[in-house]
Formats: C-alpha cells, sequence, structure tokens
C-alpha cells in the first residue's frame, strides 16, 4: 500500500476510536495557542477551509470564534465521525471527503488552517498550491507542523518506538501510548522542577492541562501515522519557496513546533 494511503487509513483508523472534541484538547484556547501569532479574531465571518478536519474539532472551533462557513477537508474513512459532530452545523459547513490536492479551486476562502496534518503527507507541495489556487487575494494559509529543531532527543527515543507500532494492530498502539503516559507524567513532574529540560514549555502550557485519556490520544497520534516527518527551519522555507505563495512568515511555537503564515 502506497505510504500516503496507508497514512489516510491510520487516520481513519485513530479517529474512529479517539473521536472525543471536548475539554481542553477541543477548545478554541487550544487552537488560538496551535496558530499563535495569527490573530484568531481574522477568522470572524469568514470562509475557511480545514484540512485534515479529523474529528471536526477545528472545524467547531473555527465555528466558535465566528466563521461564516467551514469546508471541513477529511479524506480518511472517519468522516463520519466529522459528519457527527458537526451535524448541529450543517448550514454552515461543507465536508469535503477527499485529499488535500483536490480541493476545489472555487471556493473563494478568506483563510485556510491545516494544523498537525501537512506533516503526515509525504509530497505535501500539491495540497498547499491546491489551498493557493482556492483562497481569494490576501487569503492566509496557516499550517502547524512538527518541528525538528528542540524535538532531537524525543525522536532518539520515540522514532525506535514508531517503527515497532508501524506493525502492531490500533490495540497494541493503545496499550504502548498508556504506557508512555505513565513516563510523561513523570517527565512532566521533573519538568517544573527543571524547567530548562526539553519540551518543558509545550507540556507544561499544553499536555500538563489535558486529562490522561486525552493525553494518550496526543502519543497515540505520534506513534500510529504510518508517515510523519519533522520539519528542520530549511525544510519549511524550501517547502514554501517551490510553493506558489510568494509571501510567508515562519514561526518558532514553544521551542518544538513550526507556524507557517502563507499569504495569497
Amino acid at each position: 500500500m502506497e505510504l500516503g494511503t496507508k497514512t489516510i487509513e491510520d487516520f481513519g483508523i485513530q479517529w474512529t476510536k479517539y473521536d472525543e472534541t471536548d475539554g481542553f484538547f477541543g477548545s478554541k484556547d487550544l487552537l488560538a495557542d496551535f496558530i499563535i501569532p495569527f490573530n484568531p479574531h481574522e477568522f470572524v465571518k469568514k470562509r475557511i477551509a480545514d484540512i485534515g478536519a479529523g474529528t471536526g474539532r477545528f472545524t467547531l472551533n473555527l465555528l466558535e470564534f465566528g466563521a461564516s462557513h467551514v469546508y471541513a477537508l477529511e479524506p480518511s474513512k472517519a468522516v463520519h465521525v466529522l459528519k457527527e459532530k458537526t451535524k448541529l452545523y450543517a448550514n454552515q459547513v461543507t465536508i469535503i471527503n477527499d485529499t488535500g490536492d483536490r480541493l476545489p479551486s472555487d471556493l473563494r476562502l478568506d483563510h485556510a488552517i491545516s494544523i498537525g496534518v501537512i506533516h503526515h503527507i509525504p509530497e505535501p507541495l500539491s495540497v498547499i498550491n491546491a489551498v493557493h489556487d482556492a483562497l481569494k487575494e490576501k487569503g492566509k494559509f496557516i499550517i502547524w507542523l512538527y518541528g525538528k529543531e528542540g524535538s532531537r532527543l524525543y525522536l532518539f527515543f520515540v522514532s525506535p518506538i514508531r517503527k515497532l507500532c508501524g506493525v502492531l494492530p490500533s490495540a497494541w498502539i493503545s496499550g504502548v501510548a498508556n504506557l508512555l503516559n505513565f513516563f510523561l507524567y513523570f517527565y512532566m513532574k521533573l519538568c517544573k522542577i527543571f524547567n530548562f529540560l526539553p519540551l518543558s514549555k509545550y507540556l507544561l502550557e499544553v499536555m500538563e492541562k489535558l486529562p490522561w485519556k486525552k493525553r494518550t490520544i496526543v502519543i497515540y497520534d505520534q506513534l500510529a501515522p504510518a508517515y510523519a516527518k519533522y520539519y528542520t527551519y530549511n525544510d519549511c522555507v524550501n517547502l514554501m519557496k517551490q510553493s506558489k505563495f510568494k509571501e510567508y512568515n515562519i514561526f518558532h511555537r514553544k521551542g518544538y513546533s513550526w507556524v507557517i503564515i502563507a499569504e495569497k
């Protein structure tokens, strides 16, 4: 099976297994944190695309921020979860069960977001260009990506576990995620004492706010997908240079990830 197709299938399993969108995990405060320094008030009365909508947690956040309409694109078979989660807003949400490179170019979007998705696409350029074509002039595409800078020690330990999980059934991956959650719990305690430890800012400002099950979902998300790339700053620059976007800025978020804000 092609790597990209396998990754989509993996997420279909994940969103069906873990469909929660409640609490801080599904809050607009967390979305706002993901896209800093973009001001989420720019979403008010705007037409937005959510690229890789998953369970719809960010789609719902966009509506909470006042978006007039959201185009929620989700390529996996878990699109039924997205439909269920957004059914009360059917007149404000258009669900597109397709890959990002097939986003219709005539949507006249004000903005688009893609949180935690582009780094799971082996060849993301066609998706980024499709979003560019669907945006109005001055429309912005906000992308959140895994970063390699600040994550090297983490990757040293987790990369072998990811390879192992690549051959395990989802139930076993859940077991591994729960086991790692114990180690994470104690590591966060250490971060409170030694705030210079790797990923301490992210763990204390985000992960510690999540209950046990939501942290397990985040860990599972790190382990299960067939493809995941951790981007360096130069990787981000090279990706955007190849795209149709001519204006973009790149920000290091909490010392471990990247936010790219590109303008058409």
